[in-house]
């Protein structure tokens, strides 16, 4: 049986849901291997990582245009294997991981971990690199050190191919979403048999996003808000609903079908969120785009015509509108077009290519 070790980070949900989605797939095609799912980051720094985690989620969510700075910086680099060398308490601990765990393959989805796998390992375990950008792929990524590279969709791939990396390397099985996405592809919503059901999933732009549901609540739409943890929130949307029906959730584990069962996301351009929209079929309506990683996510979702991009919340609303009118033309356009991106089986796909490795 394999031993397969699985490195994510806790900058962005995309690191931590592609880990997620590979280490249950795992768990479900070889119970009888062996998988760790470890963030070293948080296990080597503790409190100064959770500092610098939280510094960095602000930052992209307050001030999303202040990171394209800094990924444009960092994109420009090209000594990222000096600046990892650096790292010496995380080397000796991932040293210390590989020797007493031994595994076959290092999978990686945050960009750091192939750099300091490579400085410690002697070759025996396969470093893996998980691409969690699309489009605008950073070059931390395409110069990383890897056996493999898996890439989300063809057009990611072949940037990174055009940047120098050879084609023996790039798989592009898709974005490695839960399992569970596979489990519903048939339960996605292809016609419209009454009212639209709209998801709007609140995780930036938490400002506006009350004005945004009083808009919505005047269309003729089905309605369901995500919050979170956030009760300040809930309660914000609790008084614009006033009496009208809206769905709220708060904490949940059943995105996978919530998406499968809404006709539309209204959402960030964040990595797993737009990933998972896609696996589900599920056009998108994006309000927030962090400036760098994001911008190709977004990119992607108009390129293929399977959304849009509405920023403000009578823009959000016209949208929505837009998409049902006509007998719902340009969404059922947008439904066809992001069901030729769904790869619901990704981290099915890459799980099997693990093991036979």
């Amino acid at each position: 049986m394999k031993r397969i070790l699985i490195l994510t980070a806790g900058f962005g949900e995309g690191h931590n849901s592609a880990a997620r989605g590979v280490r249950d797939a795992l768990a479900r095609l070889s119970p009888d291997s062996t998988v760790e799912m470890r963030d070293l980051f948080a296990e080597v720094y503790g409190g100064l990582n959770e500092r610098i985690r939280r510094a960095y989620l602000a930052l992209i969510n307050r001030w999303p245009r202040s990171w394209g700075i800094v990924y444009r910086w960092l994109d420009r680099k090209k000594d990222f294997d000096k600046d990892f060398a650096k790292f010496s308490r995380m080397k000796t601990h991932l040293g210390r991981l590989l020797e007493s765990f031994r595994p076959d393959s290092v999978v990686s989805t945050f960009p750091a971990y192939p750099y300091l796998v490579r400085q410690i390992e002697s070759g025996r375990a396969k470093n893996i690199v998980i691409v969690t950008d699309s489009i605008t792929v950073n070059a931390i990524w395409s110069h990383a050190p890897g056996d493999y590279f898996f890439l989300p969709n063809e057009r990611s791939a072949a940037i990174i191919n055009a940047g120098g990396l050879s084609l023996e390397k790039i798989r592009t099985f898709g974005f490695p979403v839960s399992p569970r996405f596979a489990d519903l592809a048939e339960d996605q919503p292809a016609t419209l048999p009454g009212r639209p059901r709209i998801l709007f999933m609140i995780n930036a732009g938490t400002r506006d996003a009350p004005k945004t549901v009083a808009r919505l609540l005047d269309l003729e739409i089905e309605l369901t808000v995500t919050v979170g943890r956030d009760e300040k929130l809930r309660r914000a949307i609790e008084a614009v609903a006033g009496n009208r029906k809206v769905e709220i959730v708060g904490w949940t584990d059943q995105m996978p079908r919530l998406l499968s069962e809404s006709h539309l996301l209204i959402g960030k351009a964040g990595g797993a969120t737009v990933q998972e929209t896609i696996a589900a079929g599920c056009p998108m309506i994006i309000n927030h785009i962090v400036s760098g990683q994001e911008e190709g996510n977004a990119q992607l979702i108009v390129e293929t015509n399977s959304g849009a991009i509405a920023r403000s919340p009578v823009d959000v609303s016209n949208a929505v509108r837009s998409a049902f009118a006509n007998g719902a033309k340009e969404w059922h356009a947008w439904a066809a077009n992001i069901r030729k991106l769904s790869r619901p089986r990704a981290s099915l796909d890459i799980a099997e290519f693990l093991l036979s490795i």
